[in-house]
């Protein structure tokens, strides 16, 4: 039904045959496990979910670009002959950076008329811009037949969102949402890309996510801030021992050299990302023995580590959390995205879904002021062709 709406609207914008046109899929991301270490070259657990971004698309003669959605209201064409630039704050600029890449990769991008459509919360932490930019360079390597591996388009899409659009990503979100698989988590290395798929085993319980809808105006500017941080404390340990990053310190090493970083607040931003990351093989582990129960205290562990020491949750997340560890049946429950607003993801068992909705709603609602969202979303493929 999704299809046919779309196809009806794309033939009304673009007009033509509909048999030309082909669809791509890429979804969304949830992070089980593993917040904020992207960056710093460590450990991260995300899955694809089956909420995404549909791309419609034909190949035209004329060496123009139509962008449409389904979301925004902002539409635009753009001549392939003259240099791509911004524009403005929209979200066109996911798809025009991934553009911008392919030319600066010297590989050439057709005439296309493109409408999107997504049903990830965008705003949510629930990597609505990689689901985007990794759709577009997909469909456009579908169309030119350049053979592109997935990892090069995972790069192409971070490189366009941490170049053209300013935001200063790790590889996580578009590694994910390309490199996902139905019912399996990806275990990221961000320092040499290795990775491996994880079974899911889930049994009676289900990925459960809960949108604070909080605006997340600070999340950027402390996205940045934190970046910093975590470089300045391995400015401080490097004067003392040869390391790159903090992913290159376990948490017993580093409770023998945490003294060489004298200002507390940069001290505890470095616990945070070690301690995340053995947390993160803890989950490895934890998953390929079926103890859905230490995955669960874990998430909580990594909550509480992102609210004391890294300093990215906020008052509705941390209820949100609240709320839903006092519903028997949840094993875990955690703030995922980069923070300040945004999402939780909770293992809760299948049959406490709807008391799960109904009692954690209510009680956020009454501690905020505002209405959560609730998403119940399998783990889900990557990037593929719909048809």
């Amino acid at each position: 039904m999704i299809l046919e709406t779309l196809k009806k609207e794309f033939i009304e914008k673009y007009g033509g045959d509909p048999d030309e046109i082909q669809v791509f899929f890429a979804p969304g991301r949830v992070n089980l496990i593993g917040e904020h270490t992207d960056y710093n070259n460590g450990f991260v657990l995300p899955c694809s979910l089956t909420y995404g971004t549909w791309l419609l698309a034909r190949t035209t003669v004329e060496p123009k670009v139509r962008f449409k959605s389904m979301n925004f209201p902002k539409t635009a064409e753009i001549c392939l002959n003259k240099e791509i630039s911004r524009i403005g704050n929209e979200w066109i600029n996911y798809p025009l950076g991934v553009i911008a890449e392919f030319f600066k990769n010297q590989l050439q991008v057709t005439g296309m008329e493109l409408l999107y459509f997504g049903d990830i919360p965008n705003g949510a932490g629930l990597s609505s811009s990689a689901s985007i930019e990794v759709v577009t360079a997909f469909a456009i390597d579908t169309f030119m037949q350049h053979g592109l591996l997935k990892l090069e388009m995972v790069k192409i899409a971070q490189k366009a969102e941490n170049d053209f659009v300013g935001m200063k990503c790790g590889i996580m979100d578009q590694f994910a949402v390309t490199m996902g698989k139905s019912n399996h988590a990806v275990f990221l290395n961000c320092d040499n890309l290795d990775y491996e798929l994880i079974p899911l085993v889930l049994n009676d319980y289900k990925i459960l996510i809960s949108n604070t809808n909080k605006r997340r105006e600070l999340a950027d500017s402390k996205y940045n801030e934190r970046r910093q941080e975590c470089r300045t404390a391995v400015e401080n340990l490097k004067k003392h021992i040869s390391i790159d990053h903090l992913s290159q310190l376990g948490i017993e090493k580093f409770k023998s050299l945490e003294y060489l970083i004298k200002e507390p607040v940069i001290r505890k931003r470095a616990k945070h990302v070690i301690s995340e990351n053995e947390r993160v093989l803890s989950a490895v582990t934890a998953f390929k023995q079926n103890d859905l129960g230490r995955f669960g205290r874990l998430m909580v562990d990594s909550h509480n580590s992102l609210r004391d020491d890294y300093e990215v949750s906020c008052f509705e997340l941390d209820v949100l959390v609240g709320q839903a560890m006092a519903i028997e049946g949840v094993l875990g429950s955690r703030m995922t995205g980069g923070g300040f607003g945004g999402c939780t993801v909770s293992l809760v068992h299948k049959d406490q879904i709807e008391i799960f909705k109904a009692n954690v709603g209510i009680g956020y609602e009454k501690a905020t002021g505002l209405k959560a969202e609730f998403y119940l979303s399998e783990p889900g493929d990557g990037v593929k062709v719909i048809n």
